[in-house]
């Protein structure tokens, strides 16, 4: 594309147009090669305009109602005066790859709201189901002057580790009454978490509530705080009445006052660039390995090691040796 459509990208961003905001990340979801560089000079362009939103991870377990719980804190949000973008990561259709579901039929009153952004993102085929592109759309709404960017995750495998590894504050949802509550919730998780809010504390469901954050609260005593300045609370609230909403935002902007303060925010945005830098590397080396003779022989190497013809050593070996020479 010619230079004067480019930078009417990126004077569509910063202007705050939401038309081209939604084209832009159309543009970096594209996986047509010449959308993929036109979307790099335009993220280039960018750049310097990020980093200064609040960038909000939101997991929990099927049923926590993590929905309905964006949809009210980023309500919360915009009252407050707060620009909000959410990047909601849908589960793909296998047939075609799209968003099973849509924004307005889960976010309905977030949807319209005018100082609120809702893009659904196919997850795709990358691991963990958190969509590939997930980062570099964060950085448009940043640069697009969003105050805060909520990511939701689908709730599964890895989405969490991945989306953990790319926003400031990551919070864990959970609900009580629905049996062993920390046999639902893997260590792992709660080693990411920044905080964990019981949903759904609202109703006959309030002594519940309490209970499990007494349990997570004990939970969190057997793990290493993730920073020296920060131990994860637990909280309990509702999505429906709003009740301690205001508490976990509270939460939020003593994390990163104390985070900030410390350094300890700029040192993990770095190490988060780092790994992302790491990963498009890893990413775009695997897929430069099937389009060379190597993938053949790797496919034959694989048949080898099933039928017991040749070790997985000696068949990585071949593998290798084939790549040497082929040109990246």
């Amino acid at each position: 594309m010619e230079k004067r459509d480019r930078q009417a990208y990126i004077q569509g961003v910063l202007e705050r147009d939401r038309r081209m905001l939604a084209k832009t990340i159309t543009l970096v979801e594209s996986s047509l090669p010449a959308d993929q560089e036109l979307a790099r000079q335009i993220l280039d362009a960018l750049i310097p305009y990020t980093g200064k939103a609040l960038r909000l991870g939101i997991t929990g377990l099927p049923g926590a109602g993590k929905s309905t719980f964006i949809e009210s804190f980023g309500t919360l949000l915009t009252q407050k005066g707060c620009r909000v973008a959410v990047l909601a990561v849908d589960p793909s259709s296998p047939k075609t790859g799209g968003s099973i579901l849509a924004d307005k039929t889960r976010m309905e009153k977030l949807a319209v709201n005018d100082r609120a952004f809702i893009r659904p993102s196919p997850s795709g085929k990358t691991l963990g189901g958190v969509a590939r592109k997930t980062r570099e759309t964060m950085l448009v709404c940043e640069a697009a002057g969003f105050d805060a960017v909520l990511i939701e995750t689908v709730g599964v495998g890895q989405s969490e580790v991945t989306v953990a590894s790319m926003v400031d504050f990551f919070l864990v949802l959970m609900i009580a009454g629905g049996g062993d509550e920390l046999q639902g919730l893997k260590k792992g998780v709660l080693e990411l978490a920044d905080a964990v809010a019981v949903n759904k504390a609202d109703g006959d469901n309030i002594e519940q509530a309490k209970m499990a954050r007494r349990q997570y609260e004990t939970a969190f005593h057997l793990l290493t705080p993730p920073y020296a300045n920060w131990s994860p609370p637990v909280v309990t609230c509702s999505s429906i009445t709003m009740a301690g909403l205001d508490h976990i935002l509270n939460i939020i902007r003593d994390h990163r006052e104390k985070l900030t303060a410390s350094g300890e925010l700029q040192i993990k945005r770095k190490e988060q660039a780092r790994e992302w830098l790491k990963f498009l590397v890893r990413e775009g080396v695997q897929e430069w390995f099937y389009e060379t003779p190597a993938a053949q022989v790797l496919a034959e190497a694989l048949d080898g090691v099933e039928q017991g013809l040749m070790t997985p050593t000696s068949a990585a070996a071949k593998v290798l040796e084939c790549l040497k020479g082929q040109k990246f």
